[in-house]
C-alpha cells in the first residue's frame, strides 16, 4: 500500500486549501484512513480520520467545522477541504490508512500502518 499526499502550500489566514492523498488501489473501502499534522518542534497530532466503513467520521476540536474528510466514490482518493485557516494550522500534514483501527485508536498514530510522505501547509498572517 502506498499513499500520496499532497495540494499542501502558502495560504493567507482564512483562505482554503484542499489536500489529497492518493492511495495505489482501491483501498479505502477497506481502510480506516486518518490526516495528521506535526508543525516544527511539537509532537504529531490528530486532525481527522473516517472509518473503515465511512460511517463514521471524526475531527479534532481544533478544526471542527472548519476541516471536512471526504472519498471519492472510487474510493481511492481521500480529501481534506481545511477553511478558514489559521496560523496554527501551519504544519507538515500527513495521511495514514489502516486495516484494524478500533474506535478507541482513530486518534491515535500508532493505529495506522500506512504513511504517506506529507505535505507542507503554511498559513501566513
Amino acid at each position: 500500500v502506498q499513499l500520496q499526499a499532497s495540494g499542501g502550500g502558502l495560504v493567507q489566514t482564512g483562505g482554503s486549501l484542499r489536500l489529497s492523498c492518493a492511495a495505489s488501489g482501491r483501498i479505502f473501502s477497506n481502510y480506516a484512513v486518518a490526516w495528521f499534522r506535526q508543525a516544527p518542534g511539537k509532537e504529531r497530532e490528530f486532525v481527522s480520520a473516517r472509518s473503515r466503513s465511512g460511517d463514521f467520521k471524526y475531527y479534532a476540536d481544533s478544526v471542527k467545522g472548519r476541516f471536512t474528510l471526504s472519498t471519492d466514490n472510487a474510493k481511492t482518493t481521500v480529501y481534506l477541504q481545511m477553511n478558514s485557516l489559521k496560523a496554527e494550522d501551519t504544519a507538515v500534514y500527513y495521511c495514514a490508512a489502516g486495516r484494524g483501527v478500533i474506535t478507541s485508536s482513530t486518534r491515535s498514530p500508532d493505529a495506522y500502518t500506512y504513511w504517506g510522505q506529507g505535505t507542507q501547509v503554511t498559513v501566513s498572517s
